[in-house]
């Protein structure tokens, strides 16, 4: 399935040494969507969520002190990424015949433009979080820090391409972010404890629960399986794991023109595994524990005894 999005032809040409080198053969195909994505979601931090939410609630917005001005402009960039790339995501996932057609070779090794594209515009938003959560760490904390630079690796890995199929199963972990941030919101404009927060706390905890937890652990298991195919397959392989001048072999239409990227095998150094391992499995970590956070937090804005020692303790300030 092409991409949506063609790669302008001196950018693919400029920066195919570099990807060389990295040893990234499908990235520059898809720098292109990586800058968008960066460059856009820097637009909209610093320029229209600042100005459309001076239209919206200006009342609100003017009064909240410089931290939580930054971190409602955050927010509101991980609302937008959140829409666009689940958006992207499910509509690849549902129409991609070749990624539909593919076997375990394919999961690992396998790729198509469209698939790319999600890849490439997931890439540039943990780009830009990577840059954010490093500038504002104070705000953003240790774990979103980790977080970004482990779904940065493991998106990166996947322009080798390397588990490309499973980057857009691993994207819809976004499923449940709009619901975080409609929490979030909520807090911001004085309805904490309203129905719409109540409502929107049980969306966010079943979605966080069947997209992160549940999904998310599933699709690892999944990769975790394939990984272990490829090496035990491979071992036995009187070929060998390593394919001329180590890389997918590919049609005669190529990555950039719509056509699939087909491997029958490809390499597993332990480096590879090893960081697309350590970063999965810290990702799952985080999800876990990010969950159980939430659930503190959702039964502390409802529950009755939790409300009433607050305001207890704010009279007694």
């Amino acid at each position: 399935m092409r991409d949506p999005i063609p790669a302008p032809a001196l950018l693919v040409d400029f920066t195919r040494p570099y990807a060389e080198r990295l040893a990234l053969p499908t990235l520059p195909h898809h720098v292109h969507e990586i800058l968008l994505g960066f460059f856009g979601y820097h637009a909209i931090m610093y320029f229209l969520s600042p100005m459309i939410s001076r239209i919206v609630c200006p009342k609100a917005y003017n009064g909240f002190n410089r931290r939580t001005r930054l971190n409602w402009d955050i927010h509101w960039v991980s609302m937008v990424q959140a829409l666009f790339i689940n958006s992207a995501a499910l509509y690849v996932i549902f129409t991609d015949p070749q990624r539909k057609e593919m076997d375990w070779k394919g999961r690992l090794w396998g790729y198509t433009p469209a698939s790319g594209m999600v890849q490439g515009f997931a890439a540039g938003y943990f780009l830009w979080d990577l840059q954010i959560s490093t500038r504002y760490i104070s705000l953003s904390g240790v774990s979103a820090l980790l977080h970004a630079i482990g779904a940065l690796a493991v998106t990166c890995i996947g322009f080798r391409p390397f588990g490309n199929y499973y980057g857009l199963s691993f994207v819809l972990y976004e499923l449940s972010t709009p619901f975080l941030n409609i929490h979030w919101f909520c807090d911001k404009l004085s309805l904490t404890g309203s129905k719409l927060q109540f409502y929107n706390g049980i969306l966010l905890l079943a979605t966080f629960f069947g997209c992160r937890i549940v999904w998310g652990t599933y699709q690892s298991f999944l990769i975790y399986s394939d990984i272990y195919t490829a090496l035990t397959w491979s071992s036995s392989s009187p070929v060998g794991s390593v394919l001329e001048d180590d890389k997918c072999r590919r049609n005669a239409s190529g990555p950039g023109a719509g056509g699939v990227s087909s491997c029958e095998f490809g390499e597993l150094p332990t480096w590879l595994i090893s960081i697309y391992l350590v970063g999965n499995t810290a990702l799952s970590m985080l999800n876990f524990f990010w969950f159980s956070q939430m659930v503190k937090a959702v039964r502390k804005r409802f529950d009755p005894q939790a409300e009433k020692a607050k305001k207890s303790a704010q009279k007694k300030q």
